[in-house]
């Protein structure tokens, strides 16, 4: 518990010192976001809000792991280490994502099957590492049951491949108005620290730790009206973060349950795309992600913020019980 508290505590005020260095920075490098035509017409005045805003939390959080978790290197053990380093790799994949945006000068940079080759190959060399020093059993628990899968390696890390990326690409839609994915992954983060806490596997405490903690002070920059946006740059890396917290604690699936938000942000969509090729132009939502659909709906910012941040916290309560 202790270290996870220092850990919180020292990503939340390394987040809050980068916001204040780097801020001035993205705005003299006119690093700013493009706003896609196809969204609201009111997010056009958003317009030019620096991007890559990730970075403040990410570095925040990078300090805290290796101070609060340097026990843990001492006695050999390096999950906070690996988790980390995925992270950071969703975060840079997410980096070039927005580095091209802000160069082509359009809200389009690398294409969808970049992105995704890109992530598929982290994910299979992070569930390989975590494999080798056996962090990671190839066994499913599955929520609400005391049942234990035992499931072959080679179909384990094909579906863990394949859970990673999508999970990581649904945090991403997440990502769409101020505040909303830092606000939905503050609960799952606090609740996943309190799991490796049940589970004595203080690596991954430490981590959720330094996870809750940075995304708190980034919020100081990135709450309605957002002063910076995270970018893919930290929505993926958040993405990269929870899943290898869930696989280093050998139980992935109950992001299905914790992470629900996210699951239904990327349903929509799917659900939208399908819907309107089969019925030739009709829509089932306003405008997909859902979030998009209450904004139509005329929910402010803030209120959506407030109930997908409580949703959360709700379905995290009940992963509790899981």
């Amino acid at each position: 518990m202790t270290e996870m508290l220092l850990s919180a505590g020292i990503a939340l005020l390394g987040a809050l010192l980068f916001g204040r260095l780097l801020l001035p920075v993205l705005r003299r490098l006119k690093l700013g976001q493009r706003i896609l035509e196809v969204g609201p017409n009111w997010h056009k005045t958003k317009e030019g809000t620096p991007t890559m805003g990730g970075f403040f939390f990410m570095l925040a959080m990078t300090a805290a792991v290796l101070t609060a978790g340097r026990g843990e290197m001492t006695d050999g053990r390096y999950t906070h280490l690996f988790i980390l380093l995925f992270a950071w790799i969703c975060g840079g994949i997410g980096f070039v994502d927005d580095l091209a945006k802000v160069r082509n000068k359009r809200n389009q940079g690398l294409s969808a099957p970049q992105k995704l080759l890109l992530q598929l190959s982290a994910a299979a060399a992070f569930l390989a590492l975590f494999r080798s020093f056996g962090y990671t059993a190839s066994e499913l628990a599955v929520p609400f049951t005391s049942v234990v899968l035992p499931v072959p390696w080679p179909v384990y890390l094909t579906l863990g491949i394949l859970f990673v990326a999508g999970f990581v690409n649904a945090v991403n839609i997440t990502d769409g108005i101020d505040g909303l994915c830092a606000g939905v992954t503050l609960p799952a983060a606090v609740f996943l620290g309190a799991l490796a806490l049940s589970l004595e596997n203080t690596g991954a405490a430490v981590f959720s730790g330094a996870l809750a903690g940075g995304l708190l002070g980034f919020l100081f920059f990135n709450f309605n009206p957002a002063k910076v946006f995270m970018g893919d740059t930290g929505s993926l890396f958040i993405g990269g973060a929870l899943c290898g917290l869930a696989f280093a604690m050998d139980k992935p699936l109950i992001l299905v349950v914790a992470g629900l938000v996210y699951l239904l942000e990327i349903l929509s969509v799917i659900l939208q795309v399908t819907y309107f090729k089969l019925t030739k132009g009709k829509r089932m939502f306003k405008m997909s992600p859902v979030h998009h659909h209450f904004e139509l709906c005329g929910w402010k910012e803030k209120k959506i913020f407030a109930v997908f941040t409580a949703v959360s916290a709700g379905l995290c309560l009940l992963a509790w019980f899981a």
